[in-house]
């Protein structure tokens, strides 16, 4: 459910501006309705700390963290509020003591990186120098110095033929370099006729290089030693980078404040259901205040949606989805979850895969020791893959299970995948799966154009007739699906005149509107009739789309069959092969199912459903302004 919200104005003296805010932030049902942006201060701080705790959490989660056991162990809730602890038992730093640590931490990082590059430069450098020996490069300054020019180049063998032809050039031969002859030229050196390259003697020479090697890993080591020990604190940073979001987040609502002339004044959005608690903060600070109701041009108003325990179960999902309602569309949380549920059950299609599930949830659940809504949805899908599997008759794919008597006593014959063993044949098994595919497109947009008339209604928006309208048209185009797709025998006269009169009904009442005037409403109805046609045919393919549950499951089937065909062929020495086989093809076609579940099963309900509620899910998340704890 989507909760009612009201829109509210504070205005409060300049001197209490601060008092207000933390007043504000303490009662945590504000959602500021213009947010400033945060100081740089603030943002840079909140950055820095993000960045450190990132840095350290690698240490500690690679197992590099100086110590053993839970000592090096990370708290998920930062300190207690008792103790002051993590849950390792080690102290939260105080301020100052966060501060220190905060400076070597920050001073090893930057030397690590100024180490690690002057590492692969030092490297590079030796790699060039190493093959021309182990030389002192102030000895050949040296030489220059005195007087005697010296360069050095590597030549090919027609360039060294052309030197010995030369006796205006004085050189030394030298041991070859990377297969390659080289000279020591004596003067000015070779002219650019020469088609070679000279070796630029370096300031360094390999011993040297050597040693400034050393020298950055033994100090690379001992900053990555103050990392690894500073790991130990990373529940400090976290309770550091709690404090720095909270200041940032003050910084937004201070900014959103507007001054006036000795007043202060800010306006946001709060729940109606959390309206005495505001007034009862308001006349205990002594401000002054007004509730309106939001206005229904009003794009900004936010979005709290009201779970129960039943619909908690998609919050995971909207929340890998980033997707929210609109403030005034449907909350559909509870047939999201039934029709998705489903949707999975389908595009999986294997009751084996849906015990690996099963077994996941439970190891979850064991792991956490409570039941998050994420492992109680995890509990959910498996056990509608594991019911979907037993009446299709599909164990990993494994035809030998309908050999057994209790797998196949749960099978539902007319959908079985494995049809031969019922007496039913492979296209009468698959036009039943097909149709039972359309039958839940129907009964899904079906299902919207009711929720779009149960919430219309109660506005006197005369729309609500187009939905009935769509709703008509919508389950006319199922038996014209099933006549095109099945060839099944339909009334097909009675069927065109069905979406007729659903076109018309829509024509006439699409443009309706509370308030408006019916002759403008169907004014605005009848200059849309074009569209109105391109989405009867649009709403004939939406049906037609929920075949893809069809042919992605019979894809995973497909594929599993291939991989068990290829495991069982192998025997004797290749039998372990086979089982290898076996579990990695297994393994990449749950991988293939669970994205399938995300690009068809995700798509069916936030598309075809949601398209035809009218919803576009563009909602602002409600985000109060409030002080986090964690």
């Amino acid at each position: 459910m989507i909760e009612k919200m009201k829109m509210v104005g504070i205005l409060a003296a300049s001197s209490g501006k601060e008092t207000m805010l933390r007043s504000l932030r303490e009662l945590g049902i504000l959602h500021i309705a213009e947010k400033a942006a945060p100081t740089g201060a603030a943002s840079e701080r909140f950055s820095e700390l993000s960045k450190m705790e990132m840095v350290l959490s690698e240490y500690a989660s690679s197992g590099k963290a100086a110590g053993s056991g839970k000592a090096a162990k990370t708290s998920k809730s930062g300190a207690s509020k008792k103790t002051g602890k993590d849950e390792s038992g080690r102290q939260i730093l105080s301020d100052e003591e966060f501060a220190r640590l905060h400076k070597r931490v920050t001073a090893a990082y930057e030397s690590k990186k100024t180490l690690t590059d002057s590492l692969s430069r030092v490297s590079l450098q030796l790699e060039a120098v190493s093959p021309w020996g182990d030389f002192d490069p102030a000895d050949v300054r040296a030489l220059r110095e005195a007087g005697y020019e010296i360069h050095f180049y590597r030549v090919g063998k027609s360039e060294l033929s052309r030197l010995k032809k030369d006796d205006s050039i004085k050189y030394i031969r030298l041991n070859p370099v990377d297969k390659m002859d080289t000279v020591a030229v004596l003067g000015s050196g070779l002219d650019s006729s020469w088609p070679v390259v000279e070796f630029e003697v370096p300031e360094t020479g390999a011993a040297g290089l050597r040693d400034k090697i050393s020298s950055c890993r033994a100090d690379l080591e001992k900053a990555e030693e103050t990392l690894r020990e500073a790991s130990r604190d990373i529940d400090s940073y976290k309770a550091q980078i709690l404090k720095a979001k909270n200041e940032l987040l003050f910084s937004e609502a201070s900014g959103a404040v507007q001054d006036d002339g000795g007043v202060v004044f800010i306006t946001g959005y709060i729940p109606e259901a959390d309206i005495s608690r505001f007034k009862e903060c308001a006349r205990s600070s002594s401000w002054a205040y007004a509730i309106d109701e939001v206005a229904d041009d009003d794009d900004k108003v936010p979005t709290k949606v009201r779970y129960n325990k039943v619909t908690s179960l998609m919050k995971p999902v909207f929340g890998i989805l980033g997707t929210v309602p609109g403030y005034r569309e449907s909350d559909i949380s509870f047939w999201f979850l039934c029709f998705f549920s489903l949707f999975f059950a389908m595009i999986i299609g294997d009751a084996g895969y849906g015990c690996l599930f099963l077994l996941a949830a439970i190891g979850l659940n064991v792991k956490s020791k409570k039941f998050t809504d994420a492992v109680l949805l995890l509990y959910v899908l498996s056990i509608a893959n594991i019911a979907w599997g037993c009446v299709t008759g599909t164990w990993f794919g494994l035809e030998g299970a309908m050999k057994i008597p209790l797998l196949k006593g749960m099978v539902i014959p007319a959908i079985a995948n494995y049809p031969q063993y019922f007496g039913v044949s492979a296209a009468a098994q698959q036009n039943n799966i097909m149709k039972f595919c359309f039958i839940i497109g129907t009964v899904q947009l079906s299902l919207a154009c009711i929720l779009n008339v149960k919430h219309k209604v109660p506005k006197k928006d005369l729309s609500f007739v187009a939905d009935i309208g769509w709703l008509c048209t919508i389950n006319a185009l199922y038996y014209v699906v099933l006549l095109l797709v099945l060839n099944e025998t339909v009334n097909v006269k009675t069927c065109f005149a069905v979406v007729g009169i659903g076109f018309l009904l829509v024509v006439c009442f699409g443009g309706m509107a509370p308030g408006l005037p019916f002759g403008k409403g169907l004014k605005a109805g009848l200059g849309g009739a074009f569209t109105t046609f391109l989405d009867t045919i649009s709403a004939f393919g939406n049906v037609m789309s929920y075949i893809r549950l069809f042919a992605v499951g019979l894809a995973s089937l497909a594929i599993a069959q291939s991989f068990n065909d290829m495991a069982l062929s192998l025997s004797g020495p290749l039998k372990a092969a086979g089982i290898v086989v076996f579990v990695i093809g297994h393994a990449l076609n749950l991988v293939m199912g669970l994205l399938s579940v995300v690009v068809h099963g995700v798509r069916l309900n936030l598309l075809e459903f949601s398209g035809q509620l009218g919803m576009e899910w563009s909602g602002i998340k409600y985000e109060p302004f409030r002080m986090l704890r964690k």
